[in-house]
């Protein structure tokens, strides 16, 4: 599995402005892992908004170093996303 799990990571937006995220959890799909990530909120502030988790594949550049790609399939986007929401569903049975 990928060592990304449990920490943070920083990503540019279109923009080039930085955005943290945690990394929540990595799951694996059809032989290819992918980095479920959410937002971290900077300020503080009594309002909350409920930000989305983004879902990342990961892979490798040629440096060997992992780096997070966009997931451009629609078809691998759901099929991912549907794995994260079953895996999510089992975790909320068990407690």
């Amino acid at each position: 599995m990928a060592d990304l799990e449990d920490q943070k990571v920083v990503l540019l937006d279109e923009d080039g402005e930085e955005h943290e995220f945690e990394v929540l959890d990595i799951i694996e799909v059809d032989g290819s892992e992918y980095a479920v990530l959410f937002p971290i909120e900077e300020g503080e502030g009594e309002q909350e908004e409920i930000e989305e988790a983004i879902i990342l594949k990961i892979g490798t550049d040629e440096n060997g170093e992992e780096v997070l790609y966009e997931i451009e399939d629609d078809e691998e986007w759901e099929k991912v996303a549907d794995a994260y929401d079953s895996m999510m569903e089992d975790e909320d049975e068990e407690e």
